[in-house]
């Protein structure tokens, strides 16, 4: 349980005793750039829901955060039909080990920790590869078998379903809404709790049996984060895809 919480907190003596202590935790400007690109996508975000906070309500009762739930409302989805057990276990299949992940964003991201040598104990060979593809595997299984999971009981349906809009500028703001909505039992879009639990759960749970370099709060909320994200890009592809395969394949 401790090292699922670890903050890597230096003892006095480890400050006084190295000066390694800094240098692991001087911030790189890899590590700069991720922060770059989160907050973009933060304020992205907060543009979104910033005009429910600028507007006057039309009720006196009425808050600004309900008015950010006003903004960040979807319509239900067309002719939804709720997710049955066989539609889960394809999105969890499709989602885990499809082709695309399996051959293409898996061994890109295992490719660049090891071009990094991220996390060290696992070295820039061959091996490093595998090891690091194998833990990204269990990380993306694990949290995908909780949303599909803890979502049955409550109705949370894990698939993406396209936009109704048509304009780009719209179905862009379609996908990062939705990145944190899922349809419940009726269509209706309803805050996504089993994603959430998913996400969070599984990066901190990763914790028990990563390298002990990575292994600790702050790595796991940056994994946290770049989960978000990888969703939010996921989502967008699924959005879009289709559009550019059928211009420019003729399919």
């Amino acid at each position: 349980m401790n090292k699922i919480f670890d903050l890597g907190i230096a003892t006095k003596g480890d400050i006084v005793g190295s000066n390694q202590f800094f240098s692991a935790r001087a911030i790189s400007p890899l590590r700069i750039a991720i922060l770059g690109v989160c907050m973009k996508w933060v304020v992205l975000f907060c543009l979104l829901v910033s005009p429910a906070f600028g507007q006057n309500a039309n009720t006196p009762d009425s808050s600004p955060f309900e008015r950010a739930f006003a903004i960040m409302h979807t319509e239900p989805v067309t002719e939804y039909r709720p997710a049955t057990a066989s539609d889960r276990m394809r999105w969890f299949v499709s989602s885990t080990v499809s082709p695309s992940r399996l051959f293409i964003v898996g061994p890109i991201s295992s490719a660049w920790g090891t071009l990094r040598d991220v996390p060290s104990e696992y070295g820039t060979h061959w091996d490093g590869f595998g090891k690091r593809n194998g833990m990204r595997l269990t990380g993306v299984s694990t949290g995908n078998l909780i949303e599909a999971g803890l979502g049955s009981i409550w109705g949370e349906d894990p698939r993406y379903f396209r936009s109704p809009e048509h304009g780009f500028g719209q179905r862009v703001k379609y996908v990062v809404k939705t990145t944190f909505l899922a349809p419940d039992r009726s269509g209706r879009w309803r805050p996504a709790y089993a994603r959430y639990m998913g996400n969070v759960g599984n990066n901190f749970l990763s914790n028990t049996w990563r390298a002990d370099s990575e292994a600790n709060t702050s790595d796991a909320v940056v994994r946290c984060v770049w989960g978000v994200l990888g969703r939010m890009t996921s989502d967008a592809f699924a959005e879009f895809w289709p559009d550019v395969k059928r211009k420019v394949f003729k399919k």
